[in-house]
């Protein structure tokens, strides 16, 4: 059986993947392929290449711990003006991003990836995800974060590549095509409660995009559920942190790694969150049933 982890994107809200990766590590599970989208497609290529263990999931979780909103999205005057004027692509540079993907990416092929790394972005000529299994990684992983509007597209092999999010947020169908018959899925989930409206255009896009891509991974899963092996770890709800603020994200990865551990371990929570998101799915304009039998996540 070969096992895909899946892991979307959703901004801040990425740190929830830690906890989950961690709660998953503690109980014998392992990935044999990394699929990622935006946020995902980061701690996806930090896990590629540093390995499937303790250290490499409490090195991650420094990482995170150690982010502000500054260091993803700097704050310059002069780009954003540019920007809104229409002389730039973005409102922010990805200057920043570029740095810390360089900084702890340990290859430099995506095909070299110890960890076989599959990264999702969004072609903007044609609206369709495209996957990006080799050639650069850093490039690859700028591209499926690329936020348009907020970060500048990239171009490759003819393409303009932004966000994977856009076109496909949770990659279930690419974990399927790739042959993985066992796929488990880590979504950051989205700022369900938030007690006001987002107080910045980058804070409004950013809920934004979640809200929507929120759709496809609920249509997703009722497609795939019923053909591969498939285990989607519970998203935390309620979450009142935008996914522009990095100030949470420690307390995010504690309560995931709580959530996601009891959730493992206990046949009731994992009935309980079934019929969550059964609920969720039917609100979308679907209905379906997860499979979520103790023991799925793990082999």
């Amino acid at each position: 059986m070969t096992t895909a982890f899946v892991l979307t994107g959703g901004g801040s809200l990425g740190a929830v993947q830690v906890g989950m990766l961690q709660a998953l590590a503690e109980r014998g599970a392992r990935p044999d392929v990394l699929v990622g989208t935006s946020v995902g497609a980061l701690n996806a290529a930090f896990v590629a290449g540093h390995g499937w263990n303790a250290s490499t999931l409490d090195e991650l979780e420094r990482v995170w711990r150690s982010l502000r909103r500054r260091d993803v999205f700097p704050t310059r005057p002069h780009h954003q003006l540019f920007g809104a004027l229409g002389r730039r692509s973005s409102l922010f540079s990805n200057r920043g991003l570029r740095r810390l993907i360089e900084e702890h990416l340990r290859f430099t092929r995506l095909e070299d990836a110890p960890i076989p790394l599959h990264v999702i972005a969004t072609n903007e000529l044609d609206g369709r995800d495209v996957v990006l299994s080799s050639g650069d990684p850093v490039e690859a992983v700028l591209a499926s974060a690329a936020i348009p509007g907020l970060f500048p597209p990239i171009e490759r092999d003819g393409m303009i590549l932004v966000d994977g999010g856009l076109a496909n947020n949770a990659p279930i169908s690419h974990a399927a095509a790739l042959g993985c018959d066992h796929v488990v899925v880590l979504p950051t989930g989205y700022s369900c409660s938030l007690e006001q409206a987002p107080a910045t255009p980058l804070a409004h896009a950013l809920h934004a995009l979640t809200l929507l891509v929120q759709q496809r991974l609920a249509l997703d899963i009722a497609h795939y559920a019923e053909r591969i092996d498939l285990c989607v770890v519970p998203p935390q709800c309620p979450v009142s942190i935008s996914p522009a603020d990095f100030r949470y994200s420690g307390s995010l990865i504690d309560r995931a790694r709580h959530a996601a551990g009891e959730w493992l371990d206990d046949r009731d929570t994992r009935a309980v969150h079934a019929r969550c998101m059964t609920t969720q799915a039917h609100d979308a304009g679907t209905s379906y049933r997860i499979p979520l039998a103790v023991g799925t996540a793990t082999h």
